[in-house]
């Protein structure tokens, strides 16, 4: 089963703080224009290549060591650890920090570090919750009352995702996962609340324009 395409939502500017041009200023010209905002900054995560296979969240940390660490995603295929990952970083400008340990050793083996994209790392968690297989992730009990409001939610081919990150200094993520058809989507329903690594997952029952109403309104 595999997702038609994916949408992912902005969680905010809480990773990298209020940018300091984020107001408005009136500078006067002879055209009468108004100079506009500047541009937010880019999203600040990079993507590691050849990772040990027994790393774990603390070893990249420790890689990165002096940098923020927001959040820590390992790449699977198949149920398998790929060797790949993302890492999320508290501001845009410890990216070419980070990118300078490209090619260094963590154990036995040297690391690639490439600069990503919000829109990459936001895929990879969604394409983590539907090859999730078997005793990988594991379930977190709710009420029952909890499971038959989704259960018999109606199916549109979109659910929206949500999820707690490695840092519990950021707030949870949401993203959007349009799949082929209304049955995909209802058969990847089976990874709700599952831990991915140390990411709690949740999986809600969407619908076309909740997805499109969420993603104009850059929440």
């Amino acid at each position: 089963m595999a997702a038609k395409r994916q949408r992912t939502v902005d969680p905010g500017s809480s990773f990298y703080g209020t940018s300091p041009g984020s107001s408005f200023m009136y500078n006067p010209s002879p055209y009468g224009y108004v100079s506009q905002p500047p541009p937010p900054p880019p999203f600040p995560v990079v993507r590691l290549r050849g990772l040990p296979f027994d790393c774990t969240e603390t070893d990249v940390a420790e890689f990165f060591h002096g940098l923020d660490i927001v959040d820590v995603l390992f790449v699977h295929k198949g149920g398998k650890f790929t060797g790949e990952g993302f890492c999320v970083l508290g501001y845009p400008l410890q990216v070419d920090f980070a990118l300078q340990k490209n090619r260094q050793n963590m154990g036995r083996r040297y690391v690639e570090v490439f600069r990503s994209k919000r829109q990459e790392y936001y895929k990879a968690i969604a394409n983590e919750v539907s090859d999730a297989r078997g005793g990988s992730p594991r379930r977190v009990s709710r009420a029952k009352s909890y499971d038959e409001g989704k259960d018999s939610a109606e199916h549109t081919g979109v659910l929206r995702l949500r999820g707690l990150p490695f840092s519990a200094r950021q707030t949870f993520w949401e993203a959007y996962v349009e799949f082929a058809n209304a049955e995909d989507s209802k058969a990847a329903m089976s990874k709700d609340r599952m831990t991915l690594g140390s990411r709690y997952i949740e999986l809600f029952p969407s619908s076309h324009s909740e997805m499109e109403d969420a993603i104009s309104r850059g929440r």
